[in-house]
């Protein structure tokens, strides 16, 4: 059938509807090549940093072999110098300066580095019927029975009693025991089975099976546990009371790897939010001289609220603004009210296996680019800041001018739920604010799923703002 010309009520849908494209069509061989290319890069850095410690030392070294140094208070910096000031090795917030004066505000990008994961307790080691477990505090939002049956990783620091700090990492290299939650043989579990989904797991369930052979020793009581004191003393200089100075956790020994026969996902532990955090450093690399000064965050804390020194409810931010407009004679405060920020955090994907929790119209899709969240919160917008307006549409113009693949999106059905970002806390000092980031599957889960298009643009999404003009 020959081509026919478009009818008028055609050309005026296409100059007046919106209707969101799969970004995925829109990509050529050669730039699908470039997707690839930098989503290997990113794949390397979850392998590398799969705790808040780990992702800032990566981010530190990465940042000085860039030529950033560290932040001093009392300085006066001037256009093209590079800073960052890590906060307690926890967080970092690192900046390059530009040519416009800090009157004229700033651009913020703020991420977080932490992921819901099984944290250790304080007194974790014990004995049962010739095994050592340790017992758990699961940190963050998870669904407990995703974490049984899987092999974890230790990962953490030891302080000991004279003050010195151990690093340890056991489960990610091959040769490398790895440690695991038990379930329940479906043969046995008709009472579990009763349970609601929530209760399928209890915390007080969730303990790490780590050793079963007892140390030689027939007059010794707990043996097995023994065993396992002695191995790790022998390794790392260690004894029972230092488990109390130490932040030890649990997290998927798997790594990152392509999902689907077209290689066009991610699956990988901690996507939510180390997705944001890598595109975001990635892209201050891409603006080392900005006409603008940009500030950017790796903050811990997010996901148990953001309390705490190293979380974006402390004070670290709004400090650092302060000392750099000090040096200019400025006040932090006016500086902070002049300024933009994207926080730079997931959303949830649309999954086709449970739609019911998702409105179709206003929720993101994997393959459909970077997703712009105007508010989060739960049910009536609760504990979101709700960007304006005004700022929505100059993050929007700066995504179409520099041909980023963008898409809008909210956090399921109102009334299905809901979350929160960072974005709220940033707003309260003044700044514009919108989320900004990936959409994610199965975030929380030990395995969560983001599409390679999205990951790139959302970096390009985020160099663009960062070395905007005007």
């Amino acid at each position: 059938m020959a081509n026919q010309a478009k009818t008028p009520g055609e050309l005026l849908a296409e100059r007046l509807a919106y209707k969101p494209e799969n970004s995925g069509i829109r990509y050529t061989d050669e730039e699908m090549g470039r997707v690839t290319d930098f989503c290997e890069g990113y794949k390397r850095f979850l392998d590398a940093a799969k705790t808040e410690r780990e992702a800032v030392e990566w981010t530190v070294k990465l940042l000085e072999k860039n030529g950033f140094v560290p932040f001093d208070p009392g300085a006066r910096y001037k256009a093209g110098d590079k800073v960052y000031l890590s906060v307690k090795g926890k967080a970092v917030i690192f900046s390059a300066i530009g040519l416009k004066p800090l009157s004229e505000g700033v651009r913020i990008v703020a991420s977080h580095v932490d992921s819901p994961r099984i944290d250790l307790k304080q007194r974790p080691l014990y004995e049962e019927a010739q095994f050592a477990m340790l017992k758990t505090h699961y940190y963050g939002g998870i669904r407990k029975y995703q974490w049984v049956a899987v092999p974890l990783a230790l990962h953490g620091v030891v302080v000991k009693r004279d003050g010195e700090s151990v690093s340890v990492n056991i489960g990610e290299d091959d040769g490398d025991p790895v440690f695991v939650i038990n379930d329940l043989l479906p043969h046995l579990s008709q009472e579990q089975n009763k349970r609601t989904l929530p209760e399928g797991i209890k915390g007080e369930e969730l303990n790490v099976l780590v050793g079963s052979l007892p140390f030689r020793d027939d007059r010794a009581s707990e043996k097995v546990k023994l065993n396992i004191l002695n191995i790790l003393n022998e390794k790392y200089g260690v004894t029972e009371a230092d488990f109390i100075s130490a932040e030890l956790c649990l997290v998927p020994a798997a790594k990152a790897r392509d999902v689907g026969f077209d290689r066009s996902m991610i699956g990988a532990y901690g996507h939510d939010d180390r997705v944001c955090a890598y595109t975001s450093v990635m892209a201050g690399l891409d603006n080392l001289s900005p006409e603008y000064t940009w500030v950017n965050i790796l903050a811990d804390k997010e996901e148990i609220g953001s309390d705490g020194n190293t979380g974006l409810q402390g004070r670290y931010l709004e400090y650092f603004i302060c000392d750099l407009a000090a040096a200019q004679g400025l006040e932090g405060r006016g500086v902070l009210q002049r300024s933009e920020c994207l926080s730079a955090d997931v959303n949830a994907a649309f999954d086709p296996t449970f739609p019911d929790a998702f409105e179709k119209k206003n929720t993101c899709y994997i393959n459909y680019g970077t997703v712009m969240t105007k508010y989060t919160g739960s049910r009536g917008k609760s504990g979101s800041s709700d960007a304006s307006a005004e700022f929505v549409g100059r993050v929007r113009r700066i995504f179409e001018d520099a041909g980023v693949h963008w898409q809008t999106g909210e956090l399921g059905k109102v009334d299905g739920g809901g979350g929160g970002t960072v974005a709220k806390f940033i707003a309260n000092l003044g700044p514009d604010v919108v989320d900004i980031g990936v959409p994610v599957l199965s975030m929380h889960a030990p395995c969560e799923i983001v599409g390679k298009t999205d990951v790139y643009s959302t970096w390009r999404g985020f160099s663009a703002f960062m070395g905007a003009k005007g």
